[in-house]
């Protein structure tokens, strides 16, 4: 079996449903991968430590949104549960809890619904037990020998998420803290310099602007961990998939490997 690559999406919320442009981007971009054996996704919305996975054999939803209209409650998604992939994490990581209670929150299954909509691939969701990205991107390395057993791990986040910071006119054009940090974040990925997306706060321009809660940028340094060639600095086969703004916030989203 090919190793599976690993993925960095920016998840958006859940009326990215009725977006026909992001939604066709998710839907040809999963068309374009290799058929996943099972889905392991960290989401920016599931912090909870010591690190725990959800429920491993059935996939409730959680939704955690308010204000929206009511169809957004009504949403779906009853992929299988994945208990032999919950047995190999417990063996990679040692000290993992197992909370048999919690289903996928929308940072998972508003993608998914649109990547996998026959909801027929097992899944299972990770929490974040720290929001340290030095620690995070050591969880991602324990993970990667998932990839060689045909396991699709996915980092779901926001490029940039700010919503405070958006004005009127953030649809129409993007604010330049979120146009600088994109255009940054994506040169330091594709180029490879995994020491300073570490260090993010520090080397990028509007860093705590673009995100003044760190969150929705965490779920790459998993993904970057999980990536065989971030362990080695090796920028080779990595990809920004999708790009452009969402209401001002970057959306762009990446492949590795």
């Amino acid at each position: 079996m090919n190793r599976m690559p690993v993925l960095y999406l920016s998840h958006g919320a859940p009326p990215l449903a009725d977006d026909p442009v992001w939604t066709d981007e998710l839907a040809r971009w999963a068309a374009e991968l290799p058929r996943p054996t099972a889905i392991l996704i960290v989401s920016a919305h599931w912090e909870e430590a010591p690190l725990t996975i959800s429920a491993t054999r059935r996939t409730p939803l959680v939704y955690d949104f308010w204000g929206f209209p009511d169809r957004f409650y009504r949403v779906r998604y009853d992929s299988p549960g994945a208990p032999e992939l919950a047995d190999d994490v417990r063996k990679l990581v040692p000290g993992v809890r197992t909370d048999e209670t919690r289903g996928l929150d929308h940072g998972a299954y508003v993608p998914l619904v649109e990547m996998y909509p026959d909801a027929d691939i097992p899944v299972l969701q990770l929490s974040m037990p720290t929001l340290d990205p030095a620690r995070l991107f050591e969880v991602g390395r324990s993970l990667a020998p998932l990839r060689d057993q045909g396991v699709l791990i996915i980092g779901s986040g926001f490029t940039t998420h700010n919503l405070r910071e958006l004005g009127p006119d953030a649809g129409s054009a993007p604010p330049a803290w979120s146009a600088e940090f994109d255009e940054w974040t994506d040169r330091a990925v594709l180029g490879g310099d995994v020491d300073a997306l570490l260090d993010f706060r520090a080397k990028a321009p509007a860093a705590r602007i673009a995100h003044p809660r760190t969150e929705h940028f965490a779920p790459l340094f998993m993904a970057l961990g999980a990536d065989a060639e971030g362990q080695t600095g090796d920028p080779a086969g990595r990809r920004s998939v999708i790009d452009g703004y969402w209401f001002g916030l970057a959306k762009r989203s990446f492949q590795f490997g």
